[in-house]
């Protein structure tokens, strides 16, 4: 692998003005520049952006953690992500754990070796041990989505708590009175959040929360199909259906069409986070959506300002509000309810 001496030979220059084209000093002259970089593009030479980091103690890297790249919702997180940081000259290094924690530890003691200089994460668990590293090399980090209890640390979040609580004031509005929940696991602080969410609005109501229609799985397709599959065996069935993200709703779709049921003539569908392919294609399902971008725009200014600034006050916490949108999937006329919290 050619090193700065191997450029610097090619250039007809000295190691240290290859260091200075590389830094951006101005105090090279266009030929220089361009001989220097010629030379870079004809060795493939690529820069030890370790060793200099080791010198300044910073990378202008950041690191997003996410739980599944493949869903529209992280997809838009990490679009404002990285938005914001090219904003603020900082490079972003996407990670994806697919739920497992035992993926994101070794995300996280690799981001470490690689001397990232912030990490914002969404934790597959609620378990703080799997941040402790975090804490012990003082790599500042802001929580996204998702609470850890007991962990100090930047939040932003969406409000899904009062969006649950939004869809089945609204199925109840309409007459529906057995609603099934279908739900990621409540080790993960935003299930929980849209259980509560579930929860409170049966009882503002006068119903009762039966626990025979909670259902529990990952925030996945497939857990979708296969819990909904379980939701019509119930008897009586349920009327409506709260699928907890957008994944689980569209494996909620599957299920219902291969058992012959309608939407919403013979089911009523809700959830939290919109398709964004559906809803141009056929503006469908009744939602609550979380304003994604900012969620990711919000997380990657927090952290900005503590790489920046050095500041070490207090932890803040950014809550963003839903948004409601009524459409077919309930049985109504679409339209938007354009309420927030």
């Amino acid at each position: 692998m050619p090193n700065i001496r191997d450029v610097a030979q090619l250039a007809g220059v000295a190691p240290i003005t290859v260091s200075r084209v590389i830094n951006g000093a101005e105090s090279v002259t266009d030929d220089t520049r361009r001989r220097v970089q010629y030379a870079i593009d004809q060795l493939h030479y690529v820069p030890n952006t370790l060793a200099r980091s080791l010198r300044s103690h910073q990378t202008n890297t950041i690191a997003l953690i996410v739980s599944d790249i493949t869903n529209p919702f992280w997809t838009t997180v990490a679009r404002g992500v990285e938005d914001t940081a090219a904003e603020n000259d900082f490079r972003t290094i996407l990670c994806n754990t697919d739920e497992d924690p035992a993926k994101e530890t070794i995300y996280l003691n690799l981001l470490v070796e690689r001397r990232v200089d912030g990490v914002i994460i969404a934790p597959a668990t609620r378990d703080k041990k799997r941040l402790a590293l975090l804490k012990q090399l003082h790599v500042p980090c802001v929580l996204i989505d998702r609470r850890v209890e007991g962990f100090k640390a930047d939040l932003v979040y969406g409000d899904s708590r009062t969006g649950a609580r939004w869809l089945i004031d609204h199925l109840i509005e309409l007459g529906h009175q057995r609603i099934a929940l279908i739900n990621g696991p409540t080790t993960i602080s935003s299930a929980q959040d849209r259980a509560d969410g579930y929860r409170e609005s049966l009882e503002a109501h006068g119903l009762v929360m039966e626990a025979n229609l909670v259902f529990q799985g990952a925030f996945k397709q497939e857990s979708g199909y296969q819990l909904v599959k379980q939701a019509l065996a119930c008897a009586p069935r349920p009327t409506a259906l709260l699928a907890a993200n957008n994944f689980i709703a569209l494996g909620a779709l599957q299920a219902l069409s291969e058992a012959g049921q309608r939407v919403p003539e013979d089911m009523a569908l809700v959830c939290i986070d919109d398709v964004p392919y559906l809803s141009v294609i056929d503006p469908f399902l009744t939602v609550a959506v979380q304003p994604a971008y900012e969620m990711g725009e919000s997380a990657a200014q927090l952290l900005i300002e503590r790489l920046t600034t050095h500041c070490d006050d207090e932890t803040r916490e950014v809550v963003l509000a839903p948004q409601l949108i009524i459409r077919r999937s309930c049985g109504q006329c679409q339209h938007n309810a354009g309420q927030s919290a």
